[in-house]
């Protein structure tokens, strides 16, 4: 059986690949697989499948004789903090992340509140291959409460990772993109005594990440320049990620928030072996600057679950993706965007500079170009024939490098479609390198793509 996990859990479609007997499935085999009568946590955004999809998971969790407790709508961070410090079982997060409105997910956490390993995930899929479709039915009239305290002791536990440092003085926008940070950012950071403007703060799961967010920037910088504010953040649909924007709309995205937090850490003598650990996404720019520091840049493949096996592997404190995806040693190393957000304000407020500054003192990126080739296929369900040709020329594609440039291409994990990165000093060439590429891979893909 084709595997149903992608990078980041369980992502497609709502009511396609993500469905009803789908979600009720992982609830009963997750249920069936942990050992301790704890009950498994279960939360969700604001994504308007996300409560039809709870519905499925509870029901297979009762199925299988263990209990849940609903977080309700709340960022994917808060699942893995609350697993460790009110010690479930488990826990489950019903999100597609950055993904769009039609879009769902299921990720899965284990009692130590990490991401689960290949094995677990093995687990899951043959106790779902064995469970029987004809015991399957909604349950559209049951109602169950959430527990809105559990979601206080999340915030406050951001809140005391400022230690005795205010936001007072500092003008920040947040876009919170209509999803979990609608929840508590604002909340957050105005308790921090920041002077905090919210942009797409409504619980909408028709808009979520719809031309706002970390992957759309615009409406952050309008209202940053608008309101002549010191700084802005903007998250994904759960809150996971993030990506800032200084106050003359320049980007501070996660390579550079792992450069700049990073060399702060270098500085403190704090970085086991002056190791970052990112992927293979990190802009060259970055890798280069962070070794003339004296640092290694550690690259891993795309998805948080391999930055923190490789965490856990080189003893790093700090890890995370150009997406804005960070994982630092302050929350066990969970990617949590406000988290994120918070410690660059802090280390603004501390240092007494603006982001703006502080961000001109950052590595001069290498020019990017990422081209994503739609699929009219899935590829990880395709036949191997087909499969191996396209790997063959990624493969080949991907061995053009030298110092000055370097490309990379993968299938994404979450979408049909191929990604292919391509970066170099010289924009010119750039710009060549990419065309050449996508245009040859395109019409292969096209033509082997007429044969299936």
């Amino acid at each position: 059986m084709q595997s149903i996990f992608g990078t980041d859990g369980i992502r497609g479609k709502f009511d396609k690949e993500i469905t009803y007997s789908l979600a009720y499935k992982v609830g009963y085999a997750l249920a069936i697989i942990v050992e301790t009568n704890d009950p498994i946590l279960v939360g969700r955004d604001t994504r308007t499948s996300g409560e039809f999809l709870f519905k499925a998971i509870s029901r297979g969790i009762k199925d299988a004789g263990k209990e849940f407790v609903y977080l309700g709508i709340c960022p994917t961070p808060a699942i893995p903090f609350l697993i460790k410090k009110e010690k479930f079982s488990s826990g489950i997060m019903i999100s597609a992340s950055h993904n769009l409105p039609e879009f769902n997910g299921i990720k899965i956490f284990d009692h130590n509140g990490e991401k689960i390993k290949k094995d677990f995930e093995n687990r899951i899929e043959l106790i779902m291959k064995e469970e029987n479709d004809n015991k399957l039915f909604i349950n559209k009239n049951k109602s169950i409460s959430k527990n809105k305290d559990l979601l206080n002791i999340y915030t406050q536990g951001l809140i005391d990772t400022m230690g005795d440092v205010n936001l007072k003085g500092m003008k920040i926008i947040l876009d919170t993109c209509y999803g979990s940070a609608t929840t508590c950012a604002e909340s957050i950071f105005k308790k921090l005594g920041a002077n905090v403007k919210v942009i797409n703060n409504e619980k909408n799961g028709l808009k979520i990440n719809l031309n706002c967010g970390s992957t759309c920037l615009d409406p952050i910088n309008k209202a940053i320049k608008e309101n002549d504010a010191d700084m802005g953040f903007s998250f994904d649909g759960d809150a996971d990620r993030v990506i800032g924007v200084d106050s003359k709309g320049n980007i501070l995205d996660g390579d550079h928030i792992l450069f700049l937090w990073g060399r702060e850490l270098l500085e403190e003598n704090l970085l086991t072996n002056n190791t970052i650990i990112s992927t293979k996404m990190a802009n060259l720019g970055f890798e280069k600057t962070w070794k003339n520091l004296g640092g290694i840049l550690y690259r891993t493949e795309v998805g948080d679950k391999f930055i923190f096996e490789a965490i856990k592997e080189k003893k790093a404190l700090l890890g995370g993706e150009q997406s804005g995806h960070i994982l630092s040693k302050i929350n066990n190393f969970c990617g949590d965007g406000i988290l994120t957000a918070l410690q660059i304000a802090k280390y603004c407020k501390k240092k007494n500079v603006s982001l703006k500054s502080w961000l001109n003192s950052s590595f001069l990126p290498y020019p990017q170009k990422l081209t994503n080739i739609f699929l009219n296929f899935d590829f990880k369900n395709t036949n191997n024939i087909f499969k191996d040709s396209i790997n063959e020329s990624i493969e080949s594609f991907s061995n053009i490098k030298n110092d000055n440039y370097r490309v990379y291409i993968r299938p994404s994990g979450t979408e049909p479609v191929l990604r292919v990165l391509v970066e170099a000093e010289n924009k010119k060439e750039l710009d060549s390198l990419s065309k050449k590429i996508t245009t040859e891979l395109r019409g292969k893909i096209n033509k082997l793509s007429n044969n299936l």
